[in-house]
């Protein structure tokens, strides 16, 4: 049977790598993209929605089908506050997975952070922890978290600090702290759909050394 997927957070570094993996790929049918502008992209299996992500009126009823993969996230400096960081990370991503579980969609696929954990100190991985919490709590048959390490790849916005420190944590993370080591937007990506094409039951979240093994099945 054929897939519908749609997409949220699809204008990214790993959101772009995915809708374009997926428009390869002959198990799905269609994409559908929840976008804040239109991005320009065409393809027969693409459906764009530009839509207002904190009016759920907006998108709710075309949010249907298979599975929903969201690499929603944003920074500090982006955002321009905490309060709209978390906006973002925790609250649009939140108000998705529970459209998608109330409209039926099985599946469910969120691109997460090492080091995410509730009750963190750091505000960023405190909030990645408080979503992998609520959506787990939210019952979807193929609920599947991954926790990355660092993102490499290009991005439409340059983030200086991280191209300089990349460097210094591939030739440290070669030898020690290997579960740290960066990885590629596009191997993400390459795992967010293994995991919805060969599931596995017993596994819900995907720590960082794990996501480059998911990306090889």
């Amino acid at each position: 049977m054929k897939l519908t997927a749609n997409v949220i957070g699809a204008t990214g570094l790993t959101g772009k790598h995915l809708v374009q993996l997926l428009l390869k790929n002959e198990n799905f049918e269609k994409i559908r993209i929840f976008v804040r502008r239109n991005n320009g992209l065409m393809h027969p299996k693409l459906e764009e929605h530009v839509v207002d992500f904190g009016d759920t009126g907006s998108w709710e009823n075309r949010l249907t089908g298979d599975v929903l993969f969201s690499a929603l996230g944003t920074t500090l400096k982006q955002a321009g506050s905490k309060e709209k960081q978390y906006e973002v990370d925790f609250t649009f991503n939140l108000s998705f997975a529970r459209k998608a579980k109330a409209n039926g969609i099985e599946n469910y696929v969120l691109v997460s952070s090492i080091g995410a954990n509730a009750k963190s100190n750091i505000f960023y991985t405190r909030i990645k922890g408080e979503l992998d919490d609520a959506v787990t709590r939210l019952g979807f048959k193929n609920p599947v978290i991954l926790r990355p390490s660092s993102l490499a790849g290009e991005r439409d916005e340059r983030r200086w600090m991280e191209e300089l420190s990349l460097p210094v944590v591939r030739f440290v993370t070669q030898f020690i702290f290997k579960k740290y080591r960066p990885i590629q937007g596009k191997t993400v990506a390459q795992a967010m759909i293994n995991g919805v094409l060969k599931p596995n039951p017993e596994k819900t979240i995907w720590e960082a050394d794990e996501v480059f093994k998911l990306a090889e099945v």
